[in-house]
């Protein structure tokens, strides 16, 4: 999710929106330009601005990162002509996640695995796997199910997105905007994010709020996908519209499993 745009320092005001959940409002006053962000939703957002300029001063850093509550608006960055009789320019960069880049997970919380109690699913990938699962996604997982299988919440929380209108799955560069999902919202401003689900397969709405363990979905193979799985991680939201995934415990028939492996099987409680 990201916008590039240009606009011309002697417009009164512009504004830029994204997906209806994120602004970026150009008010033009005195001779100064305030950039000011504006969080639609009803659910916190991290996004990330750059300005660059062109015979203007830019009153505070470059680059700001920083979460919006819902329905916030903040200024951002204010721009001022340079003098000397030019007129300047500048342009802005953004994108933003869901979530609170200051999320403070409870470590000790304990997760439901994310599908039906009695079943056990094959991990392909868990944490720290070499094929994907490095850097940002280090502590995603990676079920093996067969689509249609049933999806239910590791956490409680609301359900802040939910795509699924794609029916395509493929390792080509850019496949991932077409993988179906449910992003749910923890308390702690933590995400649960569910990704892969077959078209048509969420059970949830957004603004819902489910409960630990309720059905919410449907797996299948969308997206940036080679089988069908459902790959599910806990992040933080940090810049760029980034979201860094988050270590979990979770509770299995077998026990607490502190550190899901590739090739284990668990079964849910």
């Amino acid at each position: 999710m990201a916008a590039a745009l240009l606009f011309a320092a002697a417009s009164s005001s512009a504004d830029s929106c994204k997906d209806e959940w994120f602004c970026v409002d150009a008010i033009s006053q005195d001779g100064a330009i305030e950039l000011r962000a504006k969080n639609l939703r009803n659910y916190p957002i991290t996004f990330t601005l750059r300005v660059k300029s062109e015979d203007m001063h830019i009153d505070g850093p470059e680059t700001v990162t920083l979460t919006l509550a819902p329905r916030q608006s903040e200024s951002v960055v204010t721009l001022n002509a340079a003098g000397g009789g030019r007129t300047g320019s500048y342009d802005y960069f953004y994108e933003w996640a869901v979530g609170d880049k200051d999320a403070q997970h409870n470590d000790d919380h304990i997760y439901a695995l994310p599908y039906a109690p009695g079943k056990s699913y094959r991990v392909l990938q868990g944490y720290g796997s070499r094929f994907s699962h490095t850097g940002l996604e280090e502590f995603a997982i990676d079920f093996d199910m067969p689509e249609g299988t049933h999806v239910h919440a590791a956490r409680a929380g609301i359900v802040a997105r939910v795509v699924e209108s794609h029916s395509r799955g493929c390792w080509d560069r850019g496949c991932g905007k077409f993988a179906n999902f449910i992003v749910i919202l923890h308390e702690d401003g933590t995400t649960g994010e569910y990704y892969h689900l077959e078209k048509n397969g969420s059970a949830v709405s957004v603004g819902e709020r489910v409960e630990r363990g309720q059905l919410i979905g449907y797996s299948g193979n969308t997206g940036h996908s080679t089988m069908p799985h459902l790959h599910f991680a806990v992040y933080r939201a940090t810049e760029w519209g980034n979201t860094q995934s988050i270590p979990v415990l979770f509770d299995s028939a077998q026990g607490t499993i502190h550190r899901p492996r590739r090739g284990g099987r668990y079964e849910a409680k």
